[in-house]
């Protein structure tokens, strides 16, 4: 059986463990999936994964997709984060 000592030892290396696996909220990154695509990490719950064409094409919607926020700012829900 751990002694006392071990016991507080592995629960301050789990909580070191702990702090160094959490995210800072609302801080994204990118990365390269196996595949080959890019991922956002950070925006919820999963990434948002595009291949390359993909993305381009979003991008390339932005300013259609502001208009389409702005123009139905009332009917969609803002998430506080």
């Amino acid at each position: 059986m751990a002694t006392e000592h071990d016991m507080l030892a592995e629960l301050e290396r789990l909580r070191a463990e702990n702090e160094r696996l959490k995210r800072p909220r609302g801080q994204t990154s990118l990365k390269v999936s196996e595949k080959g695509a890019l991922s956002v990490y950070g925006l919820g719950r999963f990434p948002v994964t595009l291949y390359r064409e993909q993305w381009e094409k979003l991008l390339g919607m932005s300013d259609e997709i502001r208009q389409f926020i702005q123009d139905n700012d009332a009917a969609l829900k803002k998430k506080e984060l």
